[in-house]
């Protein structure tokens, strides 16, 4: 009797989901080529750190996928960012640049509240998209503050100035503006080198606590807050994107020699 082994039919491998495809990408301001032929997936769900030197364009790359360079002349872009699951591509001229920052919601390296009660800060973003309705601005604005976990320490002070939060509230404060949008990426522009220990430590939490629910894309100076915080790594220099892959992978076993001697300390 031939007894059957189990599993024996091979499984199919599983397939990482893609947020976003970067294809032969490239910025320019006015005729300086700031980002020089970039290629990289970013998973879904999942937080990717953009690590480097000061001026090697990580903050000009994580700008372009919410079209923040539109805002000043000479700007341009080349080649693709196309979003998934419906396949737009985010730069293209019919796509209008507002609601491509509602799918993609940043954060600032300092807090950034508007002169607006902590309520309409949150629900900022809903009135830019014509909601009125004031049970579905109160229910969407209570589920940020939660998902920003910022309910307890404002839930009796809606009302009040945004401004009269500590600055750790405030990040979280900006953190419920993006989330109230539903966006399906967040972008943190070094969320916390403005922030003490205690409330970096808060943002951090937070971050891992968004794990999954929507995609993160993270500029750090910190190499630490990159390996605590982050799935994936992306090391660049001078515009160029020198390698990306796993964080673990990244900070134990770089390919790039160029990457390792960042990371070691040796340059940089």
């Amino acid at each position: 009797m031939v007894i059957p082994m189990p599993n024996a039919t091979p499984q199919p491998a599983q397939v990482s989901s893609i947020k976003a495809e970067i294809r032969d990408f490239n910025f320019f301001y006015g005729n300086f080529q700031a980002l020089k032929n970039i290629n990289m997936g970013i998973e879904e769900g999942k937080v990717t750190a953009l690590i480097g030197p000061s001026g090697c364009g990580k903050s000009t790359y994580l700008r372009c996928f919410n079209r923040m360079h539109d805002l000043y002349p000479g700007n341009r872009y080349e080649g693709q960012i196309v979003f998934y699951p419906d396949n737009t591509n985010l730069l293209a001229a019919d796509v209008d640049p507002i609601e491509v920052r509602m799918r993609v919601g940043m954060v600032f390296q300092k807090p950034n509240p508007f002169p607006k009660s902590i309520f309409e800060n949150v629900a900022y973003g809903l009135r830019v998209r014509g909601e009125s309705r004031r049970s579905v601005l109160e229910e969407k604005v209570e589920q940020a503050l939660h998902g920003a976990a910022l309910w307890n320490e404002a839930k009796d002070r809606l009302h009040e100035p945004a401004y009269n939060l500590s600055g750790g509230q405030q990040q979280r404060l900006c953190i419920a503006r993006c989330l109230a949008t539903d966006p399906e990426m967040i972008l943190f522009d070094e969320p916390t080198s403005a922030l003490d220990p205690i409330a970096t430590a808060s943002i951090e939490e937070l971050i891992d606590t968004l794990r999954g629910k929507v995609t993160i894309l993270i500029v750090t100076h910190s190499m630490q807050q990159a390996a605590r915080v982050s799935d994936f790594t992306a090391y660049m220099y001078l515009g160029e994107m020198i390698e990306y892959g796993k964080t673990d992978d990244i900070f134990v076993k770089p390919r790039d020699k160029r990457t390792e001697d960042y990371i070691t300390g040796k340059f940089g």
